[in-house]
């Protein structure tokens, strides 16, 4: 009889585990490195809550869908890009990247995602021409932003070895 119970106790149990949040996740997104306290366990997917979504790359739960300035990406049933697990919504923020073609990589077994820029917010700086606010060190060390020369004409060259 006690066998039959630490039996169906290890079942139970382990029916617990892969329900519950895992330990913290590392993203690396536009520079920053958020730290994820509980994501669910998935060996292919980062999940996260709706409110370490918008701390990741700003988009918000809204009625319509997972939104971010004009792009909103509906959350319908069976998309893949969120599940309610213990009561609590999750949303997968790789599944969201591929639904808007932003690249992205992973070290799953240390838990760290790297995620690129979304391709559809820089698509608006070629339609306006006008190159995203950005800083640099100049040779003294001095940090110039490109909002610093706000009116004026400004000469941008880029180079790079490869």
């Amino acid at each position: 009889m006690k066998l039959r119970h630490v039996a169906m106790a290890f079942a139970l149990l382990g029916v617990v585990m892969t329900n519950t949040p895992a330990l913290a996740a590392t993203i690396l997104y536009e520079g920053r490195t958020i730290t994820v306290e509980n994501t669910l366990d998935d060996p292919t997917n980062l999940w996260v809550t709706p409110e370490d979504l918008t701390k990741i790359n700003g988009f918000v739960i809204k009625p319509e869908g997972a939104c971010l300035d004009e792009i909103c990406i509906p959350l319908k049933e069976g998309s893949g890009l969120s599940v309610t697990r213990l009561g609590q919504q999750w949303i997968s923020v790789t599944t969201l990247a591929q639904m808007i073609n932003q690249p992205f990589a992973a070290d799953t077994s240390e838990k760290v995602w790297s995620f690129a820029p979304i391709p559809a917010k820089h698509e608006s700086y070629l339609q306006t021409a006008v190159a995203p606010d950005f800083e640099l060190k100049d040779r003294s060390g001095k940090t110039v932003r490109l909002s610093d020369y706000k009116g004026k004409k400004v000469l941008l060259m880029t180079w790079a070895s490869w």
